[in-house]
């Protein structure tokens, strides 16, 4: 029996992607859970795995191609072995329908039609019914929390890491409630239907249409790749529905210059980099701490404030592709030294394109650092669903009055864009006034902190 593999859910808001390496041709014989194609999607490649064993009869797609969630690119010859994609409850009534089947003894007797409804009724925990709150309307994703390790195969643990799904969080339908990688798609779907949900209340205006360009001279048409898309609706999303406002500020980094290059050579054998980038992660880690309103998110739909107890730090990385950025998680728990290697090894992989969508979820708090590039300020745009993002610009020497003359010192331009919704004038003075004493008076940090 032929089968026609189609491209299954794949994570939180992916419609589409790119196919940059196909891992199956023509003749090939696979097994359930191997991979067929890697896809580029947004910001990450994912493989997609088979959900049926058999032996492959046609590809219908070649690398370069775009895809879409639900089209059919691969034709597979079933083996006999049955797909992952059935339900207990589906896999019982073919049991009871055909029980001379090797997998069902001879001496075992099928179950009663009545029995066999019955196990057929219920709906996999996997896909449940989505409840909404009669006051707002949003989509409650079911989830279980487990305290043991959630019972999942490798493969479908690779898969729900590389899409960026808790696999912890994924009920399972299985025998003991065990995940397949159908779960794993099932409750991607659902968060989907939330995030859509809820992002109605910021609906409103149209696009406009755009002119003839081609009127005024010759044009060039070229298609947005799939990072820069992400962008452009992202970054639109957040600009029309965060109001922003961005204070700036100079901090004098002339002594802690000084101290990074002179520890520079320390993190360097470690494996990392000691940039001001890497200074600054932790930096931010202890003012978040002290200004618990810059690490939390706004959930307009329920009228809460939501305060994270953790410390994940986005930093923005600059691609061929366009601007990619990965988190380093749990800051608190880690040194400079630590924060150094991590920053180097995200950002090669960011530009290597390995980075999987786990490695850029979860920011608290984003840090883009155009230093390296140029420039005296700039305003970032807020990565929402978070409150604030803070940009750093070229440092320079500057005459500063001190002590009743001028005396030259190395200067860091800072760009604190927020929330207003959530953030004050007053808070992010406060805050940046805070970074920049951090900067000046590193031993700050041991103290406050």
């Amino acid at each position: 029996m032929s089968i026609e593999f189609k491209i299954p859910e794949l994570g939180e808001n992916i419609t589409s992607g790119t196919v940059v390496t196909l891992l199956v041709k023509p003749g090939d014989t696979i097994e359930k859970d191997q991979g067929l194609l890697e896809l580029e999607t947004d910001k990450a490649v994912i493989e997609v795995p088979s959900d049926s064993a058999g032996k492959i009869s046609e590809v219908k797609i070649k690398e370069g191609d775009d895809v879409s969630v639900g089209q059919t690119v691969i034709v597979i010859e079933d083996s006999g072995e049955e797909s992952t994609s059935k339900t207990p409850a589906a896999e019982e009534t073919e049991k009871d329908k055909a029980p001379e089947a090797p997998e069902q003894p001879p001496e075992e007797k099928p179950e009663p039609a009545a029995e066999t409804k019955k196990s057929a009724a219920p709906e996999p925990t996997a896909q449940p019914e989505v409840s909404t709150s009669p006051e707002t309307k949003t989509p409650e994703v079911p989830h279980v929390e487990r305290k043991d390790a959630a019972p999942a195969s490798p493969s479908v643990r690779r898969f729900a890491r590389e899409i960026g799904i808790d696999i912890n969080l994924v009920p399972g339908s299985g025998a003991g409630g065990r995940i397949s990688i159908d779960d794993v798609k099932g409750y991607s779907k659902l968060l989907n239907r939330q995030r859509a949900a809820s992002a109605t209340i910021h609906k409103g205006f149209e696009a406009e249409p755009l002119p003839d360009f081609s009127k005024w001279g010759s044009v060039t048409h070229e298609p947005m790749s799939k990072v820069r898309e992400k962008t452009a609706r992202h970054l639109s999303y957040a600009w029309a529905t965060i109001p922003h406002v961005t204070n700036h500020e100079k901090a004098d980094i002339t002594n802690l210059e000084k101290l990074r290059k002179q520890f520079g050579t320390k993190v360097e054998s470690a494996g990392g980099k000691l940039t001001m980038t890497a200074i600054m992660i932790k930096v931010i880690e202890k003012a978040l701490k002290k200004f618990p309103q810059f690490n939390a998110s706004i959930d307009m739909a329920k009228k809460e404030i939501i305060y994270k107890d953790y410390f994940n730090i986005g930093i923005a990385v600059n691609t061929d592709r366009g601007l990619l950025v990965p988190v380093i998680k749990n800051v608190d728990r880690k040194n400079i030294i630590d924060l150094s290697v991590e920053l180097t090894e995200l950002s090669q992989k960011a530009r290597d394109r390995k980075l999987s969508l786990e490695e850029m979820q979860g920011g608290n708090f984003s840090i883009s650092n155009l230093g390296g590039i140029g420039g005296t300020a700039f305003t970032p745009i807020v990565n929402s669903p978070e409150v604030a993002i803070l940009g750093m610009s070229r440092s320079a020497m500057e005459p500063v009055y001190i002590n009743g003359q001028f005396e030259p010192r190395l200067m860091l331009p800072l760009s604190l864009s927020y929330d207003h919704r959530l953030i004050d004038g007053a808070d992010a003075a406060f805050f940046l006034r805070w970074l920049k004493e951090a900067l000046e008076e590193p031993f700050l940090l041991s103290l406050e902190g």
